[in-house]
């Protein structure tokens, strides 16, 4: 069965890419697999998947190389980035990508087909009926809409990006550990670390600049204050 949709995985390594490939297609997913950045960039625009497993580190065109072009012909394609190091998610926040998520090698081939449904999930979620807009400070959002501007200008976010910080703005001035929000946003009651939420926190407030009203609470997490 493939009806859950078509997921791109680029991966250089055969052994990693049949592994992730057999466990995706048991849990319902058609998998198109690339070996290079420029054989996976090319599979997106002419596949359409609804999500890619991109392995950061490719020979050539790398996988933050990818992501990078993708988004800049506004492409919004779910990107679930796969690390070999730990030390490579900084790159990916340094560069503000757009990764929806990420996985750090080794990593469980369940745990991963877990992150695609969650990140699938959260972009296809929408408001069942009105219209609801968030405001603060030079911040808002239109929920129903998907869109956030910033002192007017509207901002590109990732489905997770965006459903982070609709969770903060819902609740101005309280504050999250990074636990509640793992299991608010991404679904998460075990698995993933604390960095996840880091990470994203990270990518939101580069995106959001100065105007970010997110703040952090030392020794507890994140909230949203008017800056």
């Amino acid at each position: 069965m493939t009806d859950r949709g078509l997921v791109l995985v680029v991966e250089d390594d055969r052994a990693i890419a049949d592994l992730v490939r057999l466990y995706l297609r048991r849990d319902g997913y058609g998998v198109h697999v690339e070996e290079t950045g420029e054989g996976g960039l090319a599979a997106v625009r002419r596949l359409r998947p609804v999500a890619v497993v991109l392995d950061v580190g490719l020979p050539g065109l790398d996988g933050i190389e990818v992501c990078r072009r993708l988004r800049a012909e506004d492409d919004w394609t779910p990107v679930l980035f796969v690390t070999a190091r730990d030390d490579e998610v900084d790159r990916i926040v340094g560069l503000e990508m757009g990764g929806d998520d990420y996985v750090t090698k080794p990593f469980s081939p369940r745990e991963l087909v877990a992150r695609v449904r969650t990140v699938l999930r959260r972009a296809a979620a929408r408001p069942a009926t009105g219209e609801e807009v968030l405001e603060l400070g030079g911040v808002t959002m239109n929920v129903d809409r998907r869109r956030v501007t910033v002192g007017g200008v509207e901002v590109a976010l990732t489905s997770t990006e965006f459903d982070l910080l609709a969770h903060l703005l819902r609740r101005p001035g309280r504050v999250f550990s990074r636990a509640q929000l793992l299991g608010a946003v991404w679904g998460y009651t075990t698995g993933p670390g604390t960095r996840t939420v880091d990470v994203h926190v990270a990518q939101l407030r580069g995106k959001l600049g100065p105007g970010s009203p997110i703040r952090t609470v030392r020794g507890v997490g994140y909230g949203a204050d008017a800056p």
